[in-house]
């Protein structure tokens, strides 16, 4: 993992002291509330609708045991006992006081973490694959990439008041499980045959209010070249990006307007002029990174047969095949710790499995410990020995409910409950489904099903890119939902897609009863491949079409 220089520590004391001044300065009557608002969001803080938010970064999703025990800490004595996992692998309080904020800084500070440039019209927290430097399928390890692009655009003075938020997300894996077709920059870290290290570049995505997959802009673009081709893309985005509309205001919206081929002259124009120059990244500072991101030391383990085991505990066995994935070295396994407890919000974790999660990263993970798109913990190295001890374990904190990448392992934003942006209210809705569909054989027989959650367009559940999607809107004051089906993040680039909307949206109360609907849909119409392989909702949904999933809702709602 990466470690602060005494640059960046001393960077990082000097904002908290700087944020410090300011807060007491807004509090003293100082400043004003939009003198604040761009300082205080600078540091990750947001006013939400019963309390402040503090989002906390976690770089492409890593961080270490000591970290995890200091974010458990601060949910215990500056929150109220919990912490909330989101979708940019970062954590966030939802209720801190505005006036101990600095005090979380500092403690953030004293474990190599901070909040900088997890809000405002900045480049934002860098994401990854959950299972990066561990995966089975991995051609190479992206986070020191990741790195790079994080300390490059950390205060970048030209790209610090951008005309809206910008997401960039890297995969290395041949799945990209980092959904890099929807974001505003997408990368995918490669290597040639002579080992040479390549990116291909997607640009001019996004989801909420104007959904876009985004275009392929350029491939095999050498690392050397990695920032001063970013760099240009950035200064074309903020030369020409609108500024007088935030609905309209990201880089989807200008690559719509230019085209994909009139943004991409606008880059190579500029990268003309920049390609070689200050920002081109030298041998010598990659592999200075790379080298920050060594494996582990791992032991010479062989596979182990866990089938007697497996027989023994059922529900292990269920386990381990729904939450644990292969691992590049033999005879060990990356583990999911799944959040999705029938009853829990979505990402909802408290201090004591917090710290749980530590003690097991440490006894089983090499103190490491990662924060999944969807908003569930991965322990990315765990031998294979140590796993029914794991799941054992985990069964007493809540942690071993054995749905990863099924129905109810949401994707779900905080929406009305929290949010003042929010039109309807999520997390109800989440666990209406959670408990409606807690049936774990039938959620096995369902296979693989992502249901994402928003609770207004900002699309902050990412619904427009779940299998079957859920948005709250507002109907003159009341909270309604729309349902969309066949979103995918995809598995490359080049295969996402966005949800189709089935048609009019549905009172809360009949949104379980329509799930339930689709469902049957598939299951009645679904192909047999033979022995456990069945045809996924995904493809069913494409082979059918909407109007066979249409015909049925509305019938049924009628």
């Amino acid at each position: 993992m990466y470690r602060y220089d005494e640059f960046d520590h001393q960077f990082v004391r000097e904002r908290v002291a700087h944020y410090r001044a300011q807060t007491e300065r807004y509090l003293a009557g100082q400043l004003s509330e939009d003198e604040f608002l761009q300082l205080r969001l600078r540091n990750g803080l947001y006013v939400q609708r019963l309390a402040p938010m503090l989002r906390v970064a976690v770089p492409y999703g890593t961080l270490n045991s000591g970290q995890l025990r200091m974010l458990a800490h601060i949910a215990r004595h500056y929150d109220r006992g919990y912490g909330h996992l989101s979708t940019r692998q970062n954590m966030q309080f939802n209720w801190p006081e505005l006036a101990e904020v600095p005090d979380i800084l500092e403690d953030l500070a004293k474990v190599e973490m901070h909040a900088i440039q997890t809000s405002g019209n900045c480049i934002r927290n860098v994401t990854t694959d959950e299972f990066a430097g561990a995966a089975a399928d991995e051609d190479i390890d992206p986070r020191p990439y990741c790195e790079l692009i994080r300390q490059w655009s950390t205060n970048h003075p030209e790209f610090d008041w951008l005309p809206r938020k910008f997401k960039i997300a890297v995969t290395g894996a041949q799945h990209d499980r980092a959904a890099v077709a929807v974001h505003d920059i997408g990368l995918r870290v490669h290597k040639d045959d002579q080992g040479e290290v390549l990116f291909d570049i997607w640009v001019g995505s996004g989801l909420g209010r104007t959904p876009v997959i985004g275009a392929l802009i350029n491939s095999n673009l050498p690392i050397k070249h990695l920032l001063t081709y970013l760099e240009s893309c950035m200064r074309v985005y903020n030369r020409y990006g609108r500024r007088d509309n935030k609905y309209k205001a990201r880089i989807k919206i200008l690559v719509r307007a230019l085209s994909a081929d009139g943004f991409k002259a606008q880059v190579d124009e500029e990268w003309s002029h920049v390609k070689d120059g200050p920002s081109t990244v030298t041998a010598e500072e990659m592999q200075r990174l790379v080298d920050a991101f060594a494996p582990p030391p791992f032991a010479g383990l062989e596979n182990a047969d866990l089938q007697q085991q497996r027989m023994e505990h059922p529900e292990f066995s269920r386990w381990v095949h729904n939450n644990v994935t292969a691992h590049a070295q033999p005879g060990y396994a990356a583990v999911t710790l799944s959040t999705k407890t029938t009853g829990v919000p979505p990402g909802d974790v408290s201090d004591e499995q917090m710290e749980a999660v530590a003690d097991w990263a440490d006894t089983y993970s090499f103190g490491e410990i990662r924060i999944t798109h969807e908003q569930n913990f991965v322990l990315p190295h765990v031998p294979q020995t140590d796993l029914l001890a794991l799941w054992q374990a985990a069964g007493q904190t809540g942690l071993d409910t054995a749905n990863a990448g099924l129905l109810t392992d949401m994707i779900c934003c905080p929406g009305g409950d929290y949010c003042s942006l929010a039109n309807a209210k999520s997390i109800p809705v989440a666990e209406a489904i959670q408990r409606r569909f807690d049936n774990v054989d039938y959620l096995h027989d369902l296979g693989e099903i992502d249901i994402n959650i928003s609770g207004c367009m900002n699309a902050c559940g990412h619904h427009h890119v779940g299998h079957i999607g859920i948005l709250g809107v507002d109907k003159k004051g009341q909270e309604w939902y729309q349902i969309s089906l066949g979103g995918h993040s995809g598995h490359s680039g080049a295969d996402a897609s966005l949800g189709q909307i089935i048609g009019p949206s549905f009172a809360r109360d009949e949104v379980t009863g329509v799930i339930d609907t689709i469902l049957n849909v598939y299951l009645e119409n679904r192909l047999d491949e033979g022995g456990e392989q069945t045809e996924s909702f995904l493809s069913c949904f494409h082979r059918l079409g909407l109007e066979p999933f249409k015909e049925r809702v509305y019938a049924t709602s009628d």
